[in-house]
């Protein structure tokens, strides 16, 4: 019915979460990527630097599951400012071209480590 994803290539869960779960073999839902790189530094103190590393840490995990950008249907971008959407929507728009998964954007008071993004994925294949 579910089943855990977890790859080295992407940070591992600092909490009681799993990088992505497959439902059904069908679905994933990926948790929210922080702009931690796979050895647990932090990526950057930019916000240009701190989106790649988020969608590229989701890039693993998809790739792991058999999916690829392609197949994300909807994400979660949490922002420290709402300041940094601009920015933020220029480095997501190159990640995820044409596919453009339904999304919603929101400014939070804070993150796990102090960071200025936070992304979450849900992914389907046909």
């Amino acid at each position: 019915m579910k089943k855990q994803i977890l790859t080295d290539k992407a940070p591992l869960p600092i909490g009681p979460y799993s990088q992505a779960i497959a439902a059904k073999g069908e679905m994933l839902f990926i948790s929210g990527q922080i702009p931690m790189k796979p050895d647990a530094s932090l990526a950057g103190d930019d916000i240009e630097t701190q989106v790649r590393q988020c969608l590229d840490n989701i890039s693993a995990i998809l790739e792991r599951a058999g999916f690829t950008i392609m197949n994300v249907v909807k994400t979660t971008v949490l922002l420290k400012d709402m300041n940094d959407f601009a920015k933020m929507n220029e480095i997501y728009a190159k990640y995820f071209g044409e596919s453009k998964p339904a999304r919603a954007a929101f400014q939070v008071a804070r993150l796990p480590k102090d960071v200025l993004v936070e992304i979450e994925a849900i992914a389907i294949i046909d």
